[in-house]
């Protein structure tokens, strides 16, 4: 569990001011021009990183969340390729994010509520995906940088303006963070630390309760 005060958070905050100014100048929106020798060498590392994070099939550790309006939440995160996705959130938040690799959602343990989504039409596909491919029409851009390479993601024709920008550590190939771009603008980022990659799961993890689901579903109607 992660304290106000602790060393990881503040370092999280600090990366988290970083990634607002970068954001500000618009730089996930370009490429990096150093010329033909050093755009290939960029290329090639680019999907050096890409295919890493292909390799990993699964993944857990601690993340911290930041908001649209600077509202900020940690918790643990379970990751297993292909999209399957369960984020715990820390009390006092009651709700629990789940992605099966069918469908994603969102539960309130307190309202008792739960929203469903399918995999296929959230930016979270991409990020769950079994391999990100830098020559897909899907990739917006690829900045590398000698501390990290960010690559962004989205398809306009099936998540219309929303993209995913992940970062990536240029040195070590390992996922640092990501930031969900939605319709309106509006960012949603989550850092990740204390990474544990190719861990096995319990067969439950990534279940999604849909008798609860529906039910609350039809409560709503």
């Amino acid at each position: 569990m992660t304290t106000k005060n602790s060393p990881a958070l503040a370092e999280l905050k600090t990366r988290r001011s970083a990634l607002r100014t970068i954001c500000a100048a618009g730089m996930t929106g370009m490429f990096l021009t150093m010329g033909v020798a050093a755009g290939q060498a960029n290329d090639e590392t680019a999907q050096k990183i890409a295919n890493h994070f292909s390799s990993v099939k699964s993944m857990t550790g601690e993340f911290v969340q930041f908001g649209p309006t600077g509202q900020q939440i940690g918790g643990k995160f379970f990751i297993e390729r292909p999209g399957k996705l369960r984020f715990n959130y820390e009390e006092p938040s009651p709700v629990r994010v789940i992605a099966d690799g069918k469908s994603v959602v969102i539960g309130n343990r307190k309202l008792r509520t739960w929203d469903i989504y399918p995999l296929s039409k959230t930016p979270l596909r991409m990020l769950l995906s079994e391999q990100i491919d830098l020559k897909s029409k899907m990739v917006k851009s690829v900045s590398v940088e000698p501390d990290l390479t960010t690559i962004v993601l989205g398809d306009r024709s099936v998540f219309g303006r929303s993209t995913i920008t992940m970062m990536f550590d240029s040195k070590d190939f390992e996922l640092r963070q990501w930031t969900i771009t939605d319709a309106q603008g509006k960012d949603t980022t989550v850092m990740i630390f204390n990474v544990q990659n190719d861990v096995k799961f319990a067969k439950n993890v990534f279940k999604v309760p849909y008798d609860q689901v529906h039910a609350s579903r039809d409560i709503d109607r």
